[in-house]
């Protein structure tokens, strides 16, 4: 027998748990400046409780090829990448509305 959700009571297979958290995120992408005038591009606003960070973060730094990390539900990617995560986060299910870019 499958797994069954413990949140919306649909097997795992059919579960949309994370399909309605992705639509209740407000997600920020800014570009900030670190140590010696480095870029780094910044994702806030992912609950890192309804989804796995992680992962997103390991699909960004594949997509980018750039070295990055996650620290307090926090993206950060190496480099100028603000237009291209905003496209690649739509890409991954996010709705538009819900990225601002600043």
């Amino acid at each position: 027998m499958s797994e069954i959700c413990t949140t919306c009571g649909l097997p795992k297979e059919l579960c949309v748990c994370e399909i309605i958290a992705k639509e209740n995120q407000k997600i920020i992408v800014a570009l900030e400046k670190k140590k010696f005038g480095k870029k780094y591009t910044v994702v806030r606003g992912i609950d890192e409780k309804e989804i796995n960070l992680k992962e997103v973060t390991k699909k960004l730094k594949s997509e980018f090829a750039c070295g990055g990390t996650m620290k307090d539900g926090v993206i950060e990617l190496q480099g100028d990448h603000t237009t291209k995560v905003k496209k690649f986060l739509i890409e991954l299910g996010f709705p538009e509305e819900t990225i601002n870019k600043e």
